[in-house]
Formats: structure tokens, sequence, C-alpha cells
């Protein structure tokens, strides 16, 4: 049965910039919630400084929580050569502190979409990235995992394989079990797809899942297509509870329950405010219940 984790959506800056929040802070949150784990990021500050990881691992598990998630975010297809080489050892640190937090996944992105970037030359510098961090992985029992993302809060342009054939290109050009998807379906509608049609070309790479569901605020998503601006996210775009929004979580659930679909779900929600996110985290749980009785 899927089990629930929740990433730090409503808290990147607060642990990634300013350090408002704290480790501690976040842990006790996802224990409040009474989640199974949380998503931690790379960029924590407090992940920054010798020893923490592992004090970070023991402060969760103090609190019943696991971190089986590790969010990262190389950008492998900048067009010079050594930009990419760094990224990748970028990558094998992530996969190094994914494995010192005890954690199972680490994420991985193609990169950005810059304008001097040919279709080809953008597969391709993204999956020797990827597959030259992949032996790495496996020293590390890490699987690495594609999202069909939008983009890093701390990019300038989209992610590269944003669109599904892109996305779906690259997918299949890696063939390792160190390697899965993360399905983000938000994130097909981002790209003015529909997210099952999405799912289903991937479902039986995916490994983990993204859960967050989203409102158009005003007019229409192609309106929103045509006036978000390449550096942030959408103004008419409206993070909310999941099960509210544009996301048939029913149908999507059940296409990941037939293909045996046992990962970890990680939840996206609480921009609006803790109380949004635990309704989130209450609707998750009904819905895994509905997909995944037998395992109850």
């Amino acid at each position: 049965m899927p089990r629930l984790a929740a990433g730090p959506k409503a808290y990147v800056d607060a642990l990634c910039v300013d350090g408002s929040m704290r480790l501690r802070e976040w842990i006790e949150i996802g224990a409040e919630l009474r989640l199974d784990g949380l998503e931690f990021y790379t960029r924590f500050l407090e992940l920054q400084r010798p020893g923490e990881p592992e004090a970070g691992r023991r402060c969760a598990a103090e609190h019943g929580l696991e971190i089986p998630m590790l969010c990262a975010s190389p950008d492998f297809t900048h067009p010079d050569t050594e930009f990419r080489q760094r990224q990748i050892d970028e990558q094998k640190r992530a996969n190094d502190l994914c494995a010192a937090l005890g954690g199972r996944y680490c994420g991985v992105l193609s990169g950005q979409r810059r304008a001097v970037l040919s279709r080809d030359d953008g597969l391709r510098y993204a999956a020797e990235g990827i597959e030259a961090c992949l032996p790495h992985a496996a020293t590390c029992g890490v699987t690495l995992v594609l999202e069909n993302h939008y983009k890093d809060d701390y990019w300038t342009h989209r992610e590269f394989v944003q669109k599904g054939d892109d996305f779906c290109e690259l997918v299949q050009r890696i063939d390792s079990p160190y390697f899965g998807v993360n399905f983000d379906p938000s994130n097909a509608l981002l790209a003015g797809e529909e997210p099952l049609e999405l799912l289903r070309r991937v479902k039986d790479r995916v490994v983990t899942m993204h859960a967050s569901d989203r409102y158009v605020a005003e007019g229409t998503l192609d309106d929103l297509r045509r006036q978000e601006s390449s550096a942030g996210y959408a103004r008419r775009l409206r993070h909310g509870v999941l099960g509210r929004g544009l996301n048939d979580y029913d149908a999507i659930f059940g296409e990941l329950a037939g293909v045996g679909f046992d990962g970890w779900i990680s939840v996206e929600d609480g921009v609006i405010g803790i109380d949004e996110l635990r309704e989130s985290v209450r609707f998750l749980r009904h819905m895994i219940a509905v997909h995944w009785p037998a395992r109850q």
C-alpha cells in the first residue's frame, strides 16, 4: 500500500533561503499531521553543515517519520561541458545526502529549456547526465526519480522535458533498475496536457508521486498558458486542497493501483495554510483506502 509523505512546498524559502523555519519545525509539522514520512530538499540550509543530515534523520525517527525522498534539481542541459560535469558531481552529492538521510528516492531533472538548445541536444545531454549518475546511485542504494516538472523554484527557465512527448522520450532512453518516474499530475496541466494521458504512457515506470491540486483563479487554462511568465508560476494558478481542483484523483489512483503501484506519495499543499494541508492529507488517506482496500 502507498505510504504518505509531504514536501515543503509552502516552506521552501523559509528552509532554503532565510532560515526562518528550522528543520525540527518541519519535522514537527509532519508528526502533527501523522504522516509516514517527509520529503527533504538538497538546498535546506541546515543540511549544508557537517553532521546535520544524520541529525535530521535521527530527529525524524524520534517523531516516527522516515525521510524517503530527497528533492534535487540538476541542470544537465547547459551547453557547456564543464558546467554539465559539475551538475553530475552535484547529483552524486545529492545521492550521498539521500542515503545519509535514510532515503531511497532522489529526485533528478533534465535541466532548463534554454533558447540556444535544440531538442536533440537537450535530450542527449539530459540522458547522458542522468546515466552518468546511475552507477553511483546504485552504490548508495538510491533510485533516481525523474519528475514531469514545471521548473525548480530557483531556475530562470522551465524544465526542458516539460512537454509529455519530450518527457516520455527521455524516460524511454534510460533503462536501469535505479531509475523511475516521479509523477505529478498538476505539472501536466501546466504543460497544457491531460494528466491521465501522460500517466497512461509512463505508469509502468512510476515509483513515486507528488500529489497537489490546482485551480485557475480566473479565466481558463488556455489563458493561463498564454500569460504565464518563464521566470515564475502563473498568477492565475492557485494551489489548494486536494480533491477540489482540476485533477481527477479517483481516476489517477485507479490507474496506479491497476499496475501495482505501492510507492511513496508526497503531498504538495499548505501554501495557503496548514489547515489546507491537513485537509489534503485527510483526502489522500481516504483515497488510498478506497483504491488499495485489500492492503488495509
